[in-house]
């Protein structure tokens, strides 16, 4: 019996020791709701403002996670180096760039083309998909040639079109789009989606056979920008208001708004081909859809087919974008863009609904900075309402181990163990002996 307490006594203690170390994870602070948070290349940009565009042509994340900017001069390059960034010599500066790219944009527009800055290799990309013509490619390339050689032209997979639909489907006499986020003005709830999906006064239904009215579309902005408000009609998105569904019946959570940055590691959900990950390939993006011209956009190598429109863009946690359209699928690849979050809600004048679960003993506007490439693990599925939105959460705070050998954590457990180690040692020496004299007493009986 002495034993079996001893064993006892190391089974609580070791489960003291894990509860006190489990317990002792600081919670994520929360997001402030529309967070001006730095995106994950914070130090790259911070960098470009500060050197300008004359001398610097954008940055990304390099495949180490560094923040990469590309200059101009060597002097440049040097004070880049000394911020701890990498820094990359480039022959044309943003102010080249920009001046290609307002060349495309006056020239006779042609749809199905889209163009955008290709940071790392320091140049404009000029994309045209499968219904542009012949003539209208020899024109698009001519105006190319004009700029200079630092303009490509390559033709892209499927056609450019806006991709109605999304990660939870809601309905209309128009067609079927998807929910992004759920955002706020402090006194109503809003779904922000695509400004495709419908003109103001669309009325939107959700459920699988569209029965339950949703709301009303009350401001929409389509070309130019892709972004429109569905107000909930009753005012709120109710619960898991901060949480997407990612599909499996899983969903994550959303703590914070960013803009993107090119290299980020980012994730898309949309009804019609679920959740997919990519990275950020360009910002600034402009795309002829056949319905008109859209600026601004976030650049994607990630798929996206008809059906996912509207859906999250997001990463760590972080809003970024809405689907606006793109090309190719989800079998073969393509590219897919996004209306930039931040851009829409300031805008609207509105507010990102975020996770209560972040809010834990922190301020309500306290702002976490998005990391780049990081691992997602789902989050608690929560019965996501339409325009739920949160990307996956990653890992955070110290590691087990680290806890489990942090002392001001596990006092009490380590104590207990230390005295059930203690009293087991004890017991084997007390059964140990009782034997040695049983053994002697029988033996001496027998030959004594």
């Amino acid at each position: 019996m002495s034993r079996l307490a001893a064993v006892g006594g190391l089974l609580l203690g070791g489960a003291m020791v894990a509860q006190a170390a489990m317990a002792s994870e600081t919670p994520r602070a929360a997001a402030r709701p529309f967070a001006a948070a730095p995106g994950a290349g914070g130090t790259g940009g911070a960098l470009v403002a500060r050197l300008g565009t004359a001398r610097t042509a954008g940055d990304w994340i390099g495949a180490d996670g560094r923040p990469v900017v590309a200059v101009t001069d060597r002097a440049a390059a040097r004070e880049v180096r000394r911020a701890g960034a990498e820094a990359k010599v480039v022959s044309h500066s943003m102010n080249e760039l920009t001046s290609a790219t307002a060349t495309l944009r006056s020239a006779p527009r042609v749809a199905g083309t889209a163009w955008a800055v290709d940071y790392r290799t320091n140049r404009v990309v000029v994309s045209a998909d499968s219904t542009v013509s012949a003539d209208d490619w020899s024109r698009m390339s001519q105006v190319a040639a004009h700029i200079g050689d630092f303009v490509r032209m390559e033709h892209a997979r499927g056609t450019f079109t806006t991709r109605l639909n999304g990660a939870q489907p809601i309905l209309s006499t128009g067609g079927r789009c998807s929910a992004g986020f759920n955002v706020t003005n402090g006194q109503s709830d809003f779904i922000l989606t695509a400004g495709h999906c419908g003109p103001a006064g669309s009325t939107w239904f959700a459920g699988t056979q569209g029965d339950q009215q949703l709301g009303r579309t009350v401001s929409s902005t389509f070309p130019g920008n892709d972004f429109s408000l569905v107000q909930y009609a009753n005012g709120d998105a109710g619960d898991g208001a901060a949480v997407v569904a990612i599909g499996g019946g899983n969903g994550v959570r959303i703590t914070g708004a960013a803009d993107a940055a090119v290299g980020q590691r980012v994730f898309r959900s949309g009804s019609t081909s679920g959740l997919h990950d990519g990275t950020v390939t360009a910002l600034n993006a402009t795309v002829n859809y056949p319905e008109g011209t859209v600026t601004g956009l976030v650049q994607t190598d990630v798929c996206a087919e008809p059906g996912d429109s509207g859906g999250p863009l997001f990463s760590d946690g972080i809003a970024l974008g809405v689907t606006s359209g793109g090309s190719g699928d989800c079998k073969t690849g393509g590219t897919t863009f996004f209306q930039p979050v931040t851009r829409a809600m300031a805008a609207l004048n509105v507010k990102l609904i975020v996770s209560a679960q972040t809010a834990g003993s922190a301020p309500q506007n306290a702002s976490p900075a998005p990391s780049a490439p990081a691992a997602q693990g789902a989050a608690a599925p929560n019965a996501a309402s339409p325009g739920s939105a949160a990307p996956i959460a990653g890992a955070s705070g110290q590691t087990l181990l680290a806890r489990l050998t942090d002392t001001r954590n596990v006092g009490p457990g380590l104590l207990v163990i230390a005295g059930s180690l203690i009293a087991l040692v004890a017991t084997r020496y007390i059964r140990a002996e009782q034997d040695r004299r049983a053994y002697q007493r029988y033996y001496s009986a027998t030959w004594g």
